[in-house]
């Protein structure tokens, strides 16, 4: 058995730029919680980070649950694409053309959500998908647990095997906003953009279970 149960949370604030969160394997242990403080429900948020995996199947890539519900935000790799659900059940599948997709850096994706509207957007390595519809008027409750590579069924548990990550995760940006198409573009190369939620140069965070922070292999453009 692998003494991977208990890791010493390193300093608050690392920058974790030109490097990776690594879940060698499936598990229903390891994962990475991000130490966010969101005082006010959102309307709105734009999420973006960069994966590498060989799995086909279904994946958890952003779990973020309250005690209202534990799928505030989800975002799922599946087999033709992603799955975005906002508050519990409710959520939208976006299908990827393979002309869009590269497994040489991996793939960058970009999903946005505005109550006002309702609209859901998803860009896969800079490039939109089309927009669909998502729980209009609703809010994402405030103070929640974001989780990367498992999926929570509680807050901060609750998970499953069957849906976790395996692969490398980099590049996890979250903000309260929609950024326009020329700020996703940005964001695929890269460049810092004001107002995060999630910052990964400057990132809280805790690990449990076997996943590992490491240098990344490969890395996208990269630019200040």
């Amino acid at each position: 058995m692998r003494d991977y149960e208990h890791h010493p949370s390193p300093p608050s604030l690392q920058d974790l730029e030109r490097k990776a969160l690594v879940f060698p394997e499936a598990s229903n242990t390891a994962h990475a919680r991000l130490n966010i403080t969101t005082q006010q429900p959102l309307t709105s948020f734009t999420l973006c980070l960069r994966y590498l995996t060989e799995i086909k199947g279904f994946q958890t890539l952003f779990s973020y649950a309250s005690k209202r519900t534990d799928n505030e935000i989800a975002l799922y790799k599946s087999n033709n694409g992603y799955q975005l659900n906002i508050e519990g059940l409710t959520h939208v599948e976006f299908k990827v053309p393979d002309i869009l997709t590269s497994n040489s850096i991996g793939e960058h994706v970009c999903v946005s959500w505005e109550s006002a509207t309702g609209l859901a957007e998803l860009w896969v390595n800079g490039r939109p998908l089309v927009r669909k519809s998502l729980q209009k008027g609703h809010s994402v409750s405030a103070e929640g647990s974001v989780v990367i590579g498992q999926d929570q069924d509680n807050v901060g548990g609750g998970f499953d095997i069957n849906q976790s990550f395996v692969g490398k995760v980099t590049d996890v940006y979250m903000w309260g906003r929609v950024l326009c198409p020329d700020e996703v573009v940005l964001a695929f190369h890269n460049y810092l953009l004001p107002g995060y939620l999630i910052n990964w140069r400057s990132l809280s965070y805790s690990i449990r279970g076997y996943a590992l922070v490491k240098p990344a292999l490969l890395s996208a453009h990269r630019a200040g």
